[in-house]
């Protein structure tokens, strides 16, 4: 393929948008205030996600605090802050009771409840649409396969529900298949192509825009020559200018489809980083918040056929791509999909999360404080992930107000202590 019409396509090698390696080093210019914002609300949402998951899991969904304690690394919570004292601070959610052995206990709101209720009804209303977008993503493996332990890492980010590995993988038998490698190892396996499914989002919409979203896909997936949409903010305006005519090259270049067998293209060429770049493309138009972790993209670098510079590359196209620095692990988020600072379509998963937010206490403001040394990723039971680490927030201030899409009734902000009597064990 290289020889062929995308090698036709060479134009120099481009090394433009930003030449650092870290993203740590790029100028304050070249950051998105707005974007910045969207990570620290994401991310505290998935804090009390993690949190509520945990307890949803007792089997009186109450539990002490001291175990939840042994999860503080999850929200990123340095001795000597206590999880009681950030259990507080959404009295709406978490409610806090001390036993008569003086042992004290968490338990969520009537309204925590409820909305755990109703994410469950969400994903499941969802779920045929998450098994494409899953078997989508193994359609675009080399080998029609991943771990599932990888796939894991994106179950929030696909909308997936917490038993997924247990239940969820089986429920699509005609779509994929769980199986075991010699070493022990579970790999989710493709079991049927369907050629519909082969088409990329970006080829959908433009389908949509010239023939209203009747023409059909080619019989196999092969070279494509869409150009990206492109979302500079204001001040990258020099930056654009500048290189206009290396962007304008780039997007000119045919591609190949991230559905097609890439193993033929050659590591660091053009045609091979902007195959890349459409897979990003592709991946990120699965997800519920049209946002990633970057961590967990590195994992599927050999599945995926992408390049071992993957931050790098996603730092480059800074038009199609965002790098959020918020935590010791940063997020790739797809430009297009964000108006400032919000999503311009917002799945039914997004507006659940965004009645979560209206019940949070925490504004999301913090001073230095020091993440947590480890920087792995792990798993909790029953296929709990646990949430990136944060770092400094610094000049952001996210405060979160109920909106139009709130139906909430005015929460009940008092202890419900019978609530908890009835709930606690009875040798307490």
């Amino acid at each position: 393929m290289g020889n062929g019409v995308l090698g036709q396509a060479r134009v120099g090698h481009i090394r433009w948008m930003t030449t650092s390696k870290r993203v740590q080093d790029r100028s304050k210019k070249k950051r998105v205030h707005d974007l910045e914002v969207a990570t620290e609300k994401w991310k505290i949402a998935s804090k009390i996600i993690f949190l509520m998951e945990l307890l949803k899991q007792e089997p009186e969904m109450v539990a002490p605090v001291r175990s939840l304690d042994h999860h503080r690394r999850q929200i990123n919570l340095p001795k000597p802050h206590r999880i009681s004292d950030f259990l507080r601070k959404s009295p709406k959610l978490f409610q806090l009771h001390t036993d008569r052995k003086g042992v004290l206990w968490c338990g969520m709101t009537d309204q925590a409840e409820a909305l755990m209720e109703e994410q469950q009804r969400v994903i499941e209303y969802r779920a045929d649409k998450a098994a494409e977008h899953v078997t989508r993503f193994l359609m675009m493996s080399v080998e029609k396969k991943l771990p599932l332990e990888k796939i894991a890492h994106f179950r929030r980010d696909f909308g997936l529900p917490l038993d997924f590995r247990a239940h969820w993988v089986h429920g699509y038998p005609q779509l994929f298949r769980v199986v075991k490698s010699f070493d022990g190892v579970e790999f989710l396996e493709l079991v049927s192509w369907n050629p519909q499914w082969a088409i990329t989002e970006l080829e959908k919409r433009v389908a949509e825009k010239t023939t209203g979203g009747d023409s059909v896909g080619a019989p196999e997936p092969g070279v494509l020559s869409l150009p990206f949409p492109l979302k500079f903010p204001a001040n990258y305006k020099r930056v654009y200018r500048y290189y206009r005519e290396k962007i304008k090259n780039f997007q000119e270049m045919p591609y190949l489809s991230p559905y097609a067998d890439a193993r033929g293209l050659k590591a660091g060429s053009l045609e091979f980083d902007k195959r890349a770049v459409a897979v990003m493309h592709e991946l990120l138009s699965f997800t519920v918040e049209k946002r990633l972790v970057t961590d967990h993209l590195t994992h599927f670098r050999w599945e995926l056929v992408m390049p071992q510079k993957l931050m790098r590359l996603l730092l480059k196209h800074c038009g199609i791509f965002y790098v959020s620095e918020r935590g010791k692990r940063f997020s790739v988020f797809l430009t297009e999909a964000y108006e400032g600072s919000e999503l311009i379509e917002k799945c039914p998963l997004v507006l659940w999360k965004e009645k979560l937010l209206g019940l949070v206490g925490y504004s999301g403001r913090k001073n230095r404080v020091e993440a947590c040394s480890e920087d792995s990723d792990e798993e909790g039971r029953d296929g709990l992930v646990l949430d990136q680490s944060d770092s400094e927030v610094g000049d952001l201030h996210v405060q979160f107000e109920p909106r139009g899409t709130l139906d909430y009734q005015d929460p009940l902000l008092g202890m419900n202590l019978r609530w908890m009597l009835k709930r606690l064990p009875e040798t307490y």
